[in-house]
C-alpha cells in the first residue's frame, strides 16, 4: 500500500471515531481550520526549493552525538525529512515508509536523517517504536527548520486542542514557544544544492519515499535533478 493510502485511511478512521483518541466535532473543526489557515497563508511558498543552497547544520542525535550535514555531504547526497514529533501518527507512518526504502537510499550513496524539535529522549522513543535504522536529530526551537523556511507557530485554539489530547508540545520539545516545522522532505546534493524539495502545510499529505530514488539516480549520474 502506498504511503498516502495509509495516511488517508488513518485520517478517515480518526475523523470517524475509529481511533483510540476520538475527537469532538469542535476539535476536528479547529484542526482543519488551522491547517487551512497555514495553506492559505502560503508559507510553503517561502520555504527553500530545488535549486536553492541548503543551509549547513550540526544537530545532536538521540544519543547526544553531533551530526554535521557538511560531513554527511562529503560522503554523498543527503535526504533530510522534517518531522513534527513522536506524538504525530501521520509522521510515524512517514518515518516507517522511509525506513522501508532506506536500503535503496543508502545503496545510492546517500544518507538519511530526520529532523524534529522534540527532545533526544522522544527521538529515542521514535526510533525504537518505528524500528528506524536512521537517526532523528533534535532541532531545539526549530532553528534549522526556520532556516529552511518551515517553522510556524500554532494558533491558540489549536494549542488548547493538543493539550486536550495530551500532546503538550512545550514538554515534548522542551520549548515553551509551541512552534513546529511544516512536514518537508529534501534531497541535497554533495554540492549543497537542493535537488528535490517537497513541503506541505497539510500534515496528512506526504510524498511517497519512492519518489526520492530517481532523484538520487540522477545525482549519481551527474544529471541535474
Amino acid at each position: 500500500m502506498r504511503l498516502q493510502d495509509k495516511l488517508d485511511a488513518l485520517r478517515e478512521a480518526f475523523e470517524n471515531g475509529r481511533f483510540p483518541l476520538v475527537p469532538t466535532r469542535d476539535q476536528l473543526d479547529t484542526m482543519q481550520r488551522a491547517t487551512q489557515a497555514l495553506i492559505d497563508g502560503r508559507q510553503a511558498d517561502q520555504a527553500l526549493k530545488a535549486g536553492d543552497t541548503a543551509p549547513a547544520f550540526t544537530l545532536k542525535d538521540a544519543d547526544g552525538n553531533s551530526v554535521s550535514s557538511q560531513a554527511l555531504l562529503q560522503r554523498g547526497p543527503l535526504v533530510a525529512t522534517f518531522y513534527r514529533g513522536v506524538w504525530c501518527p501521520y509522521c510515524n507512518y512517514d518515518l516507517q515508509a522511509l525506513e522501508r526504502v532506506r536500503p535503496e537510499i543508502e545503496a545510492r550513496g546517500a544518507a538519511l536523517v530526520a529532523v524534529s524539535p522534540q527532545t533526544p529522549a522522544n527521538s529515542r522513543k521514535s526510533q525504537r517504536d518505528n524500528k528506524l535504522g536512521f537517526p532523528i536529530l533534535s532541532d531545539p526551537g526549530t532553528t534549522v527548520a526556520a532556516r529552511f523556511g518551515l517553522r510556524f507557530a500554532l494558533p491558540d485554539d489549536l494549542i488548547e486542542v493538543y493539550r486536550q489530547f495530551g500532546n503538550d508540545l512545550a514538554r515534548i520539545n522542551d520549548d515553551p514557544a509551541w512552534v513546529l516545522p511544516m512536514p518537508a522532505r529534501y534531497v541535497i546534493g554533495s554540492d549543497g544544492v537542493i535537488a528535490y524539495a517537497e513541503v506541505n502545510p497539510d500534515y496528512t499529505r506526504r510524498p511517497d519515499p519512492a519518489e526520492l530514488l530517481p532523484v538520487l539516480d540522477r545525482l549519481r549520474a551527474g544529471v541535474p535533478a
